[in-house]
């Protein structure tokens, strides 16, 4: 199989491009559809060091790396929120990547740490423009949810049942 998922600290190289590749493709749709304009450069580069995804570390989170043919091209984050329950996020495939199989692999790991740390169910966000999660969400078993925090780009909310 061509895939490999392992762990990886946040601050790992492979880990800042892959969050760098994320955080503009979503920056720039938000922008797109919403004011008719990619991301300003600046405030890309700001939010981008902001958000370090040190809670994605141990002991309370997981960052996964999944490589296809042995190079970098997705990630999917798990956040442990409270002891039964664990947030997943930063599930995000490289656009070449797409389409093999990659983001189902990276969201059951996600699920495997999830379940080995206790965590009963599994929660997440996103947004309204970001079909093709949502559609991946539901294909794996996610249902919609009542809102569960204030991230004020979120839209939609969803759960699902670890046991």
């Amino acid at each position: 199989m061509p895939w490999t998922i392992t762990p990886e600290l946040p601050d790992s190289p492979a880990a800042r491009a892959l969050w760098r590749a994320y955080y503009t493709e979503v920056s720039d749709r938000w922008y797109l559809l919403h004011e008719g304009r990619t991301t300003d450069p600046a405030e890309l580069e700001r939010e981008i060091h902001a958000r370090t995804g040190a809670e994605l570390a141990p002991p309370k989170g997981r960052l996964l790396v999944g490589r296809y043919d042995g190079e970098a091209a997705g990630t999917a984050g798990v956040r442990l929120l409270a002891p039964d329950t664990a947030e997943l996020t930063r599930v995000f495939l490289l656009p070449d990547s797409r389409g093999k199989g990659g983001a189902a692999l990276l969201v059951a790991a996600a699920e495997d740490f999830a379940r080995e740390s206790g965590a009963a169910r599994m929660i997440l966000d996103t947004r309204s423009d970001l079909v093709e999660a949502r559609a991946l969400y539901a294909h794996l078993g996610y249902t919609e949810t009542e809102r569960y925090n204030d991230n004020l780009y979120a839209e939609h909310w969803f759960t699902k049942s670890l046991v």
